[in-house]
């Protein structure tokens, strides 16, 4: 394989930008970046096209909002002509501590909107993600202000190094497989 779609999950709009629940849109802005590339408008997404050791990648960050991503994806993934083994998910995960990151070949939503639209539309929850841990130090009733609020100053050296971690992960994932990049990912923590 040669070409992949990698997306990654957050909200449109100034409000959104930088926010935990953005996670997804920060790895891929970091991940374009380093390889020259530039995101531009286009169907369902901006759109990125980079290239790195012989492989191509398709980067999306969905305009459709996070309950919509399944559509945007969908597209994408039909556009190019590729299988879902060839796509990555990149979301945030309350269920994970700040210092970790989880790369897995299926998984349940896990309650998470955007991947439970995706999962609705692709029909299988057998399509890799990378989720990204984002903690879960809320009180009772305050996920929704936690996952839209910003990193707290503390939080930034930890969230700047996983940003940096999910770009290598995704290029091990189209170089070494899935199962050789799990390892690495899934042993990682950050301080």
């Amino acid at each position: 394989m040669h070409k992949f779609l990698i997306i990654g999950l957050g909200n449109i709009g100034d409000e959104y930008r930088h926010t935990r629940h953005n996670i997804g849109f920060d790895v891929l802005d970091a991940f374009v970046r380093k390889h020259n590339g530039f995101f531009k408008l286009d169907r369902l997404a901006e759109v990125a096209e980079v290239k790195w050791k012989g492989k191509t990648f398709v980067c999306i960050k969905p305009t459709t909002y996070m309950n919509l991503s399944g559509k945007a994806l969908k597209y994408w993934l039909d556009k190019e002509k590729l299988s879902i083994d060839q796509t990555l998910t990149i979301v945030d995960d309350l269920a994970l501590p700040i210092n970790k990151i989880r790369l897995r070949g299926s998984g349940s939503d896990a309650g998470h909107n955007g991947l439970k639209d995706i999962q609705l539309t692709l029909g299988t929850d057998a399509y890799p993600k990378l989720r990204v841990g984002i903690g879960n130090d809320f009180p009772k009733g305050g996920q929704v202000t936690f996952v839209l609020g910003k990193w707290l100053p503390s939080e930034q050296p930890v969230m700047d190094k996983k940003i940096v971690a999910c770009g290598e992960i995704i290029e091990q994932f189209a170089s070494i497989g899935l199962a050789k990049a799990m390892n690495t990912a899934n042993s990682l923590s950050f301080e």
